[in-house]
């Protein structure tokens, strides 16, 4: 396949696109996808030279700045599809970074953020008492599909208390290759309950003498994986400073979470650890149909998703990788590994499935959809 450079615009404003694969094939109408809500765009598409190959299935999303035109290249890698924002007029600013995804993926108004986070933030009261919770996963999808099961893992790891620092080890969807761990170089994040502050000084001291870490604002400024759970980050750990790290998928990936752990511990601070991904992306938007479309299929997604579950219930970190390269069920594998080995490093030895669904599911109730697509969610707490 040739790499495409596609151009949209809707009523002037450039939004942003979900890749569909096999772009250059497909010149009328396609898919645009914000927070699992799908609706159909015009494309204008010229092909550039071919690059590298990959699976034929696309297995990621970018979303741009709806404040200019956007123009993006989408590009095959080892992981399918990915959209990449060009440069643009409209940069952050060098010591805030500026939201990304809030009206979209979440509420912009402050209050209106603030009510939804706190009815999410509804810890699990079975589990919140067996051990002393101190890492787990959240999903990175709008809040109306799995706001409340990130708010579930998030309000267990509180129910023990405050904190030095959050981490939070995200999926990267942006199409920058990089080996290291990316920290941003913004020293806070606006957010519509008010500013976060970022943890520059647990950055520079894990950051020193190694060379797992970089400082890579590219992966940091249009990212949603992170972001979508700040504001109950903020609500469960309030002045508690966050630290986002993106985590590539490789095999450097646990021992970028064990370093992680060793130099908060050696500066004397108390963590937790959060990995931010969602699981098995199906479905004819994601070109990924192994098992076709209808109810059958969404049950073989949410089996796909069991696979890599109970690798992690197992605390088998170390097959977690080529789990997921194997069978496409997570868009943030390294994330993952980084979290489960940042909380083996500080020992814990136990993960725990609070919730699983599907994007499915949680829309049933709200917004119903066809049994085409689905995204996979789980709330899970590593202690």
């Amino acid at each position: 396949m040739a790499d495409v450079i596609v151009i949209i615009r809707m009523r002037g404003v450039g939004v942003g696109m979900f890749a569909v694969g096999h772009l250059a094939e497909e010149f009328g109408e396609f898919v645009f996808v914000v927070g699992h809500e799908a609706f159909s765009v015009r494309t204008s598409i010229e092909t550039d030279s071919t690059r590298n190959g990959g699976p034929s299935r696309p297995y990621g999303s970018r979303i741009g700045a709806a404040s200019r035109t956007l123009h993006s290249r989408v590009y095959r890698s080892s992981w399918g599809i990915i959209v990449d924002a060009m440069s643009g007029q409209n940069e952050t600013s060098t010591s805030i970074r500026q939201p990304a995804v809030a009206g979209r993926f979440y509420p912009a108004a402050a209050e209106q953020c603030r009510a939804q986070a706190a009815s999410f933030l509804r810890y699990n009261t079975i589990h919140a008492a067996e051990r002393k919770w101190i890492g787990g996963i959240v999903p990175h999808a709008g809040w109306i599909c799995s706001g409340a099961i990130a708010g579930e893992t998030i309000a267990t790891l509180a129910s023990h208390g405050a904190v030095d620092v959050v981490v939070v080890f995200g999926a990267i969807h942006t199409p920058v290759r990089v080996e290291q761990a990316a920290f941003d170089s913004h020293g806070k994040w606006a957010m519509p309950m008010g500013t976060a502050e970022i943890a520059g000084e647990v950055e520079r001291k894990i950051q020193e003498g190694s060379d797992l870490f970089i400082v890579e604002e590219r992966l940091h400024r249009n990212e949603h994986a992170v972001e979508v759970n700040v504001p109950m980050i903020q609500l469960a750990f309030p002045g508690t400073a966050v630290l986002p790290i993106e985590i590539p998928v490789n095999e450097k990936a646990g021992e970028m979470g064990r370093e992680t752990a060793r130099k908060i511990s050696a500066a004397g601070l108390k963590a937790v650890y959060l990995a931010s991904s969602d699981f098995t992306h199906y479905g004819t938007n994601y070109r990924f149909t192994p098992a076709g479309v209808g109810v059958s299929a969404m049950n073989w997604a949410k089996q796909n998703d069991q696979r890599l579950l109970n690798l992690i219930a197992g605390m088998q970190s170390d097959r977690v990788i080529n789990e997921v390269r194997e069978h496409q069920n997570a868009c943030g594998a390294g994330a993952i590994v980084a979290m489960m080995e940042a909380c083996r490093e500080s020992g814990a030895g136990t993960a725990k499935i609070l919730r699983h669904a599907t994007s499915y599911e949680t829309l049933a109730e709200v917004a119903p959809q066809p049994p085409t697509n689905a995204v996979g969610y789980a709330s899970v707490v590593v202690g």
